[in-house]
């Protein structure tokens, strides 16, 4: 009996051990479990939107080393509204950016101004990959004028507009990271007819209004965390017309990276480059950093 008690007490208090063990592994496990599907996003409809105000300002006064007291904002909205469901996925993006800059005894300068609206359907083919058509629209908000010339406009409000549509193939592994590649693209370029009168505008030739292209259009997203509160976000866009130098391939590339400070605080840099050899012999580049003020809906 005096051998039976301590092999019972052993015997139990391993079992208690092995329970406790096996509970705690099962907890975790269903941990696990609970986390991937709270990050996996339900069927149905996704939508989410933020507005930004971006603040810039620079003041000298009898600094002997130079400068000139500046002081400019840039007003930025983007809304997404997605679809999912096991078969199908359907992407929308609406984004607005304008800025302003005022210069020391110089007049109002824009500094950024562009709408833009992005819409991408793909229906399930295999794995990641999907059918789908997608639609771009560009143009900006407001009249541009002439570097040399300040009092020659040369843009205003739809003037230019670009529309792509097209279908293709959709790679898409989740929503922060897809590549889409349609080869039959079509693209209208749409221009105020007072623009083209002396000469061709934006690759709209003289006297026209529009122009229709033709060729293969691929289309690239990834956004990533670089690291704790701050994501770098990369839009890539390349285009190739085959009616008209096949080889000249426009781009379109933009670096947004957001740096986190809390809620409603982040600082925010933007990096974009285009070419198009029909609207500018070289490259355009644009850069926009500053300190954000977020509300998101």
């Amino acid at each position: 009996m005096k051998r039976i008690i301590p092999v019972l007490l052993f015997l139990f208090t391993a079992n208690t051990m092995f329970s406790q063990v096996s509970e705690k592994e099962l907890l975790k496990k269903t941990e696990e479990t609970v986390a991937k599907i709270m990050e996996e996003k339900p069927n149905g409809w996704n939508k989410k939107g933020i507005a930004t105000v971006l603040l810039n300002q620079a003041s000298f006064n009898n600094w002997l080393a130079g400068g000139q007291s500046s002081i400019s904002g840039n007003a930025g909205f983007k809304y997404d509204f997605n679809y999912k469901s096991d078969t199908w996925t359907w992407d929308n993006k609406l984004s607005a950016n304008y800025g302003l800059t005022k210069i020391n005894k110089q007049v109002l300068q824009k500094t950024d101004d562009r709408f833009e609206f992005n819409s991408l359907l793909g229906k399930k083919a295999s794995g990641e990959w999907y059918y789908s058509g997608f639609f771009n629209f560009k143009t900006q908000f407001d009249s541009g004028f002439d570097q040399a010339n300040s009092s020659v406009r040369i843009s205003h409000f739809f003037s230019p507009a670009y529309i792509q549509f097209g279908p293709g193939m959709l790679w898409k592994r989740d929503d922060n990271l897809k590549i889409n590649i349609a080869p039959a693209t079509s693209k209208v370029i749409i221009v105020h007819k007072h623009f083209t009168d002396a000469g061709p505008s934006f690759g709209v030739l003289q006297g026209q209004s529009s122009r229709y292209e033709f060729g293969a259009a691929i289309n690239g997203y990834y956004k990533f965390k670089l690291m704790e509160n701050v994501t770098a976000e990369h839009i890539l866009n390349l285009y190739t017309n085959y009616l008209e130098d096949a080889q000249n391939v426009d781009l379109d590339y933009t670096l947004n990276i957001v740096m986190k400070v809390n809620k409603y605080l982040t600082t925010n840099f933007a990096f974009q480059t285009i070419y198009d050899d029909n609207a500018f012999p070289g490259f355009q580049t644009r850069q926009v950093i500053g300190i954000g003020v977020n509300y998101g809906f």
